[in-house]
């Protein structure tokens, strides 16, 4: 495969750095995503093939050259990726794209933790869901760390970021969205609390969990039934199974 050159106005500063093979084959997929600039070894050239890379100019450089591009420590697996954030998803416009099937909406209150947001986004993509919801100055920007944890979620679920949760949970329910808050000493089981139509999952962060205004702006408090040993499970973990539990109940194969 002949490579080709980058544009003279490429930097090694330009943008934000994605990397990983996921995250970086899906933000090529991505229309939305402009990519300034593409690095890759010549492995994961062939491996990626033309059809991938063939609407960027791409440059081929050892795995020592990607990494001192990337922060320290960055698992690039062979691919970088210089890019523009991606244009913002309002709330609305995603209320708005038609959608034959159940929809469904993680909402995410105050988590922090690009590793768990990421791992949420991923579990999001995973099984369908229909956006990830977060409030603007309490949840991590967008990153190549959040892509990576996110293994190519992040261009493939809208990341709608918002002023006030609160505010944007009376949205989805004047949207006829059942919303579901995962909490230890919810009332009922998650099983029992789901819905047949639109359902929006609302989780809270690791220390705090929902905060009370949040958590008042909801249909229902539900838990994940567990064994008494373990108290709790990590925020991204029950994203998961309660994504997955949700999901059974959609009639989307």
């Amino acid at each position: 495969m002949r490579k080709k050159r980058a544009p003279r106005h490429a930097r090694a500063d330009a943008g934000l750095w994605l990397y990983g093979l996921h995250a970086v084959r899906a933000a090529l997929a991505n229309t939305r995503r402009r990519v300034v600039r593409a690095v890759v070894t010549q492995h994961t050239a062939d491996e990626l093939g033309r059809g991938v890379l063939g609407r960027v100019r791409w440059e081929i450089a050892d795995a020592d050259a990607i990494g001192r591009l990337l922060p320290h420590g960055a698992v690039h697996q062979g691919a970088a990726l210089a890019c523009e954030p991606l244009p913002p998803f309002e709330i609305t416009e995603v209320l708005a794209q038609d959608n034959a099937n159940r929809r469904f909406i993680v909402v995410l209150d105050q988590l922090s933790d690009p590793q768990n947001v990421g791992a949420i986004l991923r579990s999001a993509a995973a099984f369908g869901a229909t956006a990830v919801v977060v409030q603007d100055r309490h949840a991590p920007p967008e990153s190549g760390a959040l892509a990576k944890a996110a293994s190519g979620a992040l261009d493939i679920v809208p990341y709608v970021s918002v002023v006030n949760i609160a505010r944007a949970l009376e949205q989805l329910g004047a949207a006829g969205f059942w919303r579901i808050a995962l909490a230890g000493d919810g009332e009922q089981t998650l099983d029992d609390a789901r819905v047949d139509g639109d359902m929006a999952l609302v989780l809270g962060s690791e220390g705090a969990g929902l905060r009370r205004l949040v958590r008042e702006r909801c249909d229902v408090a539900a838990y994940i039934p567990m064994k008494s040993a373990m108290e709790s499970l990590n925020v991204s973990n029950a994203a998961a199974i309660a994504l997955y539990e949700l999901r059974q109940d959609r009639g989307v194969t």
